[in-house]
């Protein structure tokens, strides 16, 4: 079937149609990618498209406990040394540069780094800390344009400094809530100056971005997430012009020439529908290759992704407990369930323990 066959991404070309979904797992002590860390990813190398966890650009974005960061030289050698894990076995690697915004506790911040957001506007609930078990997150810092234009800074140092050890490159975060969905969602973006109020205004902080990634690693090397209709981390999952925003968005980055955009679709994990065929019309716009995904357990379900109009088929929490995931796909053999008490915990259990078969 198509979902086995190559792909070309650009100038890169996977061995097949399935795509690792990026997925927190909370092992990167002291936020640094480690061998164990690498000794995962390489086990789950048997997808085309391996798109990491989140990755912060920044002390500012750390917003979970044991997220790793890529804005230190001891951590650009651990996503070296993955880098390297990965393309032993054949597979490509995209880190994702993941800025949490106001979705953090100050437990989970460094010394000097703060919570900064486009709006002073504090997320509901509670956030969990390895030093003081849950806390309210944090009221973030409305962000000045210093703080924007040094922002994107830290992502170009990151991207580039992740390119040159090796990650075949990155995925600008811009769903679920974190730093560059904030800017794009009324719920979370008042702003009144260039990057508030209109559609064409929010989205600014992400397409400039988007540029200046390009212009620091190449237009191949660079994705962009996006979470249409999504509520997650207190956003609002419909606003008047949210087709129009991701239509302009879709065609923005079009013109850019970017790698894919990477459509996150959580339906099968309790989200609201969609209430439009947003993927068909992003598609139709972007004209380029569109991932997404959601719910796929059997080889059969992949296939009907890449059948209804979009080029890979990502898969999440399957590949946390079947790390031979395409093997298993092909060989129509059951899949293991995951253990979800050791999702986020810090250790080899539920991690990298699953055996292959």
């Amino acid at each position: 079937m198509k979902v086995f066959q190559p792909y070309s991404l650009g100038s890169i070309t996977l061995k097949n149609h399935i795509v690792m979904a990026p997925m927190t797992r909370s092992r990167a002590i002291k936020n640094t990618p480690n061998d164990m860390m690498a000794l995962y990813y390489e086990q789950r190398s048997d997808a085309g498209l391996i798109i990491t966890e989140g990755t912060s650009p920044s002390p500012n974005g750390l917003g979970y406990a044991r997220i790793p960061g890529a804005f230190t030289d001891t951590q650009i050698e651990g996503w070296k040394n993955i880098a390297s894990k990965v393309h032993n076995k054949d597979s490509k690697i995209f880190v994702q540069l993941m800025h949490c915004g106001r979705a953090s506790a100050a437990p989970n911040l460094p010394e000097g780094a703060k919570v900064i957001a486009p709006s002073s506007i504090q997320l509901s609930g509670e956030i969990y800390t390895d030093t003081a078990g849950l806390q309210p997150y944090v009221i973030p810092e409305a962000m000045s344009k210093d703080e924007i234009q040094n922002t994107q800074k830290e992502y170009i140092e990151s991207a580039t400094n992740l390119v040159a050890a090796g990650i075949d490159g990155v995925e600008l975060h811009s769903a679920n809530g974190y730093l560059l969905d904030q800017f794009l969602n009324p719920a979370s973006n008042v702003r009144k100056d260039e990057y508030g109020g209109s559609y064409k205004n929010r989205t600014r902080f992400l397409l400039e971005l988007t540029q200046k990634t390009i212009d620091a690693i190449g237009a191949n090397r660079v994705g962009v997430r996006i979470s249409p209709y999504g509520v997650f981390n207190d956003m609002q999952g419909e606003y008047d012009d949210l087709i129009e925003m991701y239509s302009y968005l879709a065609a923005e980055l079009a013109k850019l020439n970017i790698a894919y955009i990477h459509i996150v679709d959580h339906r099968g994990m309790g989200a609201p529908d969609f209430p439009t065929d947003i993927v068909t019309t992003i598609k139709e716009i972007f004209k380029g290759t569109i991932i997404t995904g959601g719910n796929i357990n059997t080889e059969k379900e992949a296939q009907a992704i890449l059948d209804k109009g979009s080029d890979l088929a990502y898969i999440g929490r399957p590949y946390i407990s079947n790390p031979n995931l395409v093997t298993k796909l092909k060989n129509n053999i059951t899949l293991t369930q995951p253990t979800m008490d050791t999702f986020y915990t810090p250790g080899e259990v539920g991690y990298t323990d699953y055996a292959s078969i």
